[in-house]
């Protein structure tokens, strides 16, 4: 068994395969999914599990050097963007970089998520909790 905190395979495996600016789309339970992207629902019901324990989790175990966000989770669900920026200061911290935040319209996120390699859906209900996470190189 691993030893680190992210034990879903399928969540584990995909990040293990990402190269250099690959993404994971991590998203709330009404996120459409492109049928061409690998889906990996972790939704029970209505907020479980939450968007910030999923995203706590992957960012436990992937390099990040980007995220692309919507605009309007600024202005809509500003509590979650808040607890979103907290954690990628964090991150840099501990990776030592800078993480590069990139805010597109939602429309636009949505077809960016085609590109990713894995949408990852939680019970999130926030209005715009949805993330792509790109990979950097841990040298």
């Amino acid at each position: 068994m691993k030893k680190g905190k992210l034990i879903h395979n399928e969540i584990s495996h995909t990040i293990s395969k990402l190269g250099h600016t690959d993404g994971i789309t991590i998203g709330d339970c009404g996120l459409p999914i492109p049928d061409t992207v690998k889906r990996i629902d972790l939704a029970i019901t209505l907020g479980v599990p939450d968007f910030i324990t999923v995203f706590d989790t992957v960012l436990s175990e992937q390099w990040v050097e980007e995220v692309i966000l919507a605009e309007e989770m600024e202005i809509h669900s500003k509590h979650m963007y808040e607890k979103i920026i907290l954690r990628l200061k964090e991150l840099e911290k501990e990776q030592g970089n800078i993480i590069k935040i990139v805010k597109i319209p939602h429309e636009a996120f949505k077809k960016k998520t085609i590109e990713t390699k894995a949408v990852i859906r939680t019970g999130e209900c926030t209005p715009y909790a949805n993330i792509i996470l790109k990979s950097g190189v841990v040298f």
